[in-house]
């Protein structure tokens, strides 16, 4: 990463087989959206660009849910701060979810996010 220069930070998730979990737009209010925030750092986080949710249709649920699957990205563009020293940094951040199959979700989790950067 070159001092200066906006940095995209992508996040690689996936989900086991026969799990989804909501998008961060969920269909209904009182669904879990996902979430990845960002801590303060040397990086000043812009935009978070979810992938395009699908829409499922579940037994539990007369409207489809807007959810993912599988494997998926969460981008999120940052801006340095000034005055940025060059050498290793530590991006941290939290996602927060709940996994759910056709039949059951399990409680919401935040997990920690953690992405090393390499300032030049």
């Amino acid at each position: 990463m070159k001092r200066g220069a906006p940095v995209e930070v992508k996040l690689q998730c996936k989900l086991r087989n026969g799990y989804h979990t909501n998008s961060h737009t969920p269909s209904d209010p009182y669904l879990v959206p996902l979430k990845l925030t960002w801590d303060a750092s040397v990086l000043t986080p812009g935009s978070v660009v979810y992938p395009k949710p699908v829409l499922e249709k579940y037994d539990f649920n007369p409207q489809p849910l807007s959810v993912f699957s599988g494997a998926f990205e969460i981008v999120t563009s940052f801006t340095t701060a000034p005055g940025l020293q060059s050498g290793p940094n530590l991006l941290t951040g939290k996602l927060r979810y709940q996994a759910c199959t056709k039949a059951m979700c399990l409680p919401p989790k935040t997990v920690q996010v953690q992405v090393p950067l390499v300032v030049q």
